[in-house]
This record gives C-alpha cells, structure tokens and sequence, in this order.
C-alpha cells in the first residue's frame, strides 16, 4: 500500500517582515515649522531623535508627490516627483540664492495649520527666484552634489515631468487635455515651437527637484543612522491631470483620439456607500504594461524605494480585479470587476528588484481571489483596530484574529483619531472596546496603543495623534471631503512633552512585547 507524500505548499515570493517592531505615522507636512508647513529641517530631525528614543524602528509617511487641486498626495502631478512645498527653503539663503528676508511672507503663516493656497502664492515664487538667481551667478555649484548628474541619473521621468510642469504654468495651470494639440502628449510637446519657450521654466523645476530630493536624503541617511527605515506609499492609480498619463498615454486606458478616459476607477456600492466611490482616476491598460515588462511600474517602484525604505502599495485588491466605471457614469453604481495583472506582475517586480520590501493594502471586503494573491506574495497586509469592534468575536481586525504577517494600526490616515473615533462611535462598539480590553474607556487612546504592541502582528504603526492624545480636531483626511484634508499640523511643545513624558514607557512596551530590537520571529511560509 502506497501513501501520497503531502504537497509543500508553495513559497511566497516575498517573505521580508521577520521581526517584530514599531513605527510611527506622521506625514511630513504636519512636522512644526516657521514656514507655513513641515519641512525637511531641524524640526523633522527632533521628530526621528523622539523615535529613536522611543525605540520606534520604522516612521511611514503618506507620498510625497507633488499635489494639485484638493492637496492631497495620493493625487499627484508625477509619480516620481517630489513635492516642492517640502523643501526648506533656508537653504537658499545659506546658499546666498535669496535673501533672509524673502522669507518673511513664510514666517507669517499659521504654525497649526497648512494653507496650501498661501503657500501656492508665497512659496513658489521663492523657489523659481532662487533659480533665477543661481542662474544669474553662472550656475555655481550646489550643496547635494553635481546638478547635471542629478538629471542624468533621472532622465527617465525628470524631462517629461519639468516640461509638463513649465507648460501647464504656459497655459494658465490647466489641464493638458486642454491645451493645443501639438502639446498633449511628450512625444509631440517635445517637438512643438513652444518648447523652447519654456526651456527656462522646465530647468527651474528641475532645479526645485534636486532641492527636494537633497533635503529628503540628506533626513533618510540621518534617519537611518539612527536605526530608523522609512515607510513609503505608493497608489495603485495615477491623477488623470499628471506626467505619468500626459508622458505615456499607450499604458492608460483612453479614447485614441480625445485622450480623454474611457472608463475610470472606483469601488462598488456597499455598507459604507449606497453610490459606491467615484475616484475618476484613469485605468491602466494592463496589457500595454504585460507587453514591455511593466516597464513603467517597475521604474514607479524603484523611484520609490529611491526615497524609502519599504512601500506600502495602496489598493493591493486591484492587481487581482479593478472596479472599471464608464467615463460618463454619475455614479460607481454603473460598474464591472475586470481582472488585474495578478501574481505575474508580482513575479516580474521580484524579479528586477529582489529583496524589495512591500506591504499590500489590503483593507475592506475582500474576495478569495485577492486573499490568494496576497497569501501567493506573500506580503504582509493591514489590521485597523477601530475597524474592529461593534460586531461580533469573528471581526479579523479584532487582536485574536489578526495574523503575524501584517501591520495594525489603531487608524490611518484616512480615520478618525482613535480619541475622535471613540466619542463619535455607536455606544455598541464603545460598549465592545470596554468589555474587550477590560478598561473605562477613560484613555482609549493608550488602550489602543497597547493593544496594537501586544499584537502577533509583527508590525505595529502608531499615528502620532493618537501618541498625543488628540481629538477629531488633529484627523488629518477624511475620505470623500474634497477640501480641508492635510492640514493638521503637530506644534514643537507637543512633541517635546511626548518625548519627555511618554518615550522611556514606549521603549519599555517594546520590550515588554519583543518589539525593542527588531526582534527576528520565524517567517511566513
């Protein structure tokens, strides 16, 4: 009598988050500063000191791109690009580019709050002014290295994303599919009379770039010197009024000859949402990107992973199967699930860039089909504790379900703080959250903080508004609030009184849990 031996289930192409540890999240605009919006200066370097402190391993931050009309940084003008409004701008004053005083319309901004509008109107006029000025000294050498090196080594995105830029401020800001025909693509911009027009303005964007990209090294090293690595996001999905479609438009999916989307992203009705949500964010054309290898992704990914350290990919569900909405739909209510690029995009990214280190989003009503590939990748997804009370012992986000493999957070930057959540909630869940941890619901803020330590989630991310113990009034986005999002600002007395007050028992809950010294489990698989 023969016995079958037992199948070995098959490894996961990723299998990276081995440890167990801690990380912060805080978007860099809501750092203190004297110029109207956190910046990449000493006030940046005092929030890593406190990590470090504390003996958080990991700081993840939102993308950095460059934003556009409602502020947020999931829709951006480039994926690659870095956003302009981060740069201190001192170091043109260190670099005799401006003069001290050019500063003050900054240092007289709210040091709460970000008005973006403002910043629009004060900052980047002192960023092309600098430019001009380095310019008219004959180009002097720069504090981050060779200034023509930096656009060789980003030839592949740079050129495309500084020409846009310069002819969308030709055309008054607006959209590229409104502007002449011999300008809408790269390909037929870079040809065009009006080229040339605009070679100055495309070099100053250039240089605002190199700035960026400077300062956010120069924080990386500094952080990394620390033991700190840096959490990166990437969205799955590109702004329709971007480089990326206006460079590459054969890898999106638009009429010919309008270039206009012929059907755009969202998600179905549910609990949530009786119309669904209407993102209007352009398809990609998945067999385009098949065709040269994901060429482009890959570069989008080693672009990011140029600035940190892990990546987080936002709405992992859609390399298994996207909500494909027509272009003319009111609604997402008018809506099919057509099929992503699957496991063979994952197989091809390990294979340009093995060792890299993702973590799939992998939040809401998931099908089995996108728990496959996400068990096949092997990455570790999300738990949301706020997600999880006010049902039943079954809920996954609930401490006894969640899975080694992942990230938990008390909420992200799409919740409520946990504060605001709490005394916003049904009394239902309030009742759960009381019962579950066995507490009076008096700090369940730290509750939450606790429980997200002691979690067999190998990760554990802490929004530094619920570190603080803030209200509603420190949410920084609200999903669907078109304006008013990314404002939040943290002031330098508060986090000080968090380092002073709160480190030495963070550390101690680190140890406490094995999270102090990235302590190695055993690996998925």
């Amino acid at each position: 009598m023969s016995t079958s031996a037992k199948s070995t289930p098959p490894v996961p192409l990723f299998n990276w988050l081995d440890h167990r540890a801690t990380g912060v999240l805080c978007h860099p605009t809501s750092f203190p500063s004297a110029q109207g919006i956190g910046v990449f200066d000493d006030g940046a370097g005092r929030f890593l000191d406190f990590l470090h402190d504390a003996g958080f391993k990991y700081w993840q931050v939102c993308p950095l791109g460059p934003t556009g009309y409602g502020d947020s940084p999931y829709q951006c003008f480039s994926s690659f690009a870095g956003n302009p409004y981060l740069i201190d701008p001192t170091a043109f004053v260190s670099a005799g580019l401006l003069p001290s005083a050019a500063l003050d319309g900054l240092r007289l901004l709210d040091a709460q709050t970000v008005d973006f509008g403002a910043l629009y109107q004060r900052k980047l006029p002192l960023l092309f002014s600098a430019h001009t000025a380095w310019r008219n000294q004959g180009k002097p050498p720069l504090a981050y290295g060779d200034f023509s090196r930096f656009q060789t080594e980003n030839a592949h995105w740079l050129p495309g994303y500084t020409l846009f830029s310069a002819l969308k401020d030709h055309y008054q800001g607006r959209p590229w599919w409104e502007w002449p025909a011999d300008t809408r693509s790269l390909a037929s911009a870079q040809k065009s009379v009006v080229a040339p027009q605009v070679a100055d303005r495309a070099e100053a964007y250039a240089f605002i770039q190199y700035f960026f990209f400077g300062q956010w090294q120069a924080l990386r090293t500094r952080a990394a010197q620390l033991g700190i690595s840096i959490i990166g996001d990437t969205p799955i999905f590109t702004a329709l009024d971007s480089a990326d479609v206006w460079a590459s438009p054969h890898l999106f999916q638009l009429d010919k000859k309008t270039l206009r989307p012929t059907a755009v992203a969202g998600v179905p009705p549910d609990y949530f949402s009786a119309d669904g949500q209407l993102w209007g964010n352009p398809l990609y054309a998945w067999a385009a990107h098949a065709a040269d290898g994901y060429r482009w992704w890959l570069d989008r990914l080693r672009a990011s992973f140029a600035l940190c350290d892990v990546v987080r990919i936002d709405h992992f569900r859609g390399f298994d199967a996207y909500w494909a909405i027509p272009a003319s739909a009111p609604t997402a209510r008018t809506g099919s699930w057509q099929p992503g690029p699957g496991i063979d995009f994952f197989e091809k990214v390990l294979r340009a860039m093995p060792g890299v280190k993702l973590i799939a989003e992998d939040l809401g009503d998931l099908s089995p089909s996108v728990v496959s590939l996400r068990e096949a990748t092997g990455l570790p997804g999300m738990a949301i504790l706020q997600f999880a009370f006010g049902g039943d012992a079954k809920n996954l986000y609930l401490p006894h379900n969640q899975r080694a493999n992942s990230v938990v957070y008390p909420g992200t930057h799409d919740n409520d703080t946990t504060l605001g959540w709490y005394a916003t909630t049904d009394e239902k869940a309030r009742d759960h959250v009381r019962r579950y941890f066995r507490v009076s619901g008096q700090d369940v803020g730290w509750d939450f903080v606790r429980s997200a330590y002691a979690s067999v989630a190998n990760l554990a991310v802490i929004p530094l508004q619920d570190l603080l113990s803030l209200g509603s009034s420190a949410r920084i986005n609200t999903p669907g609030k078109s304006q008013g999002n990314w404002t939040w600002r943290y002031r330098a007395e508060q986090l000080r009184a968090l380092h002073e007050g709160s480190a030495s028992y963070l550390r101690e809950l680190a140890a406490l849990y094995g999270r102090d010294a990235g302590a190695i489990v055993t690996p998925v698989g």
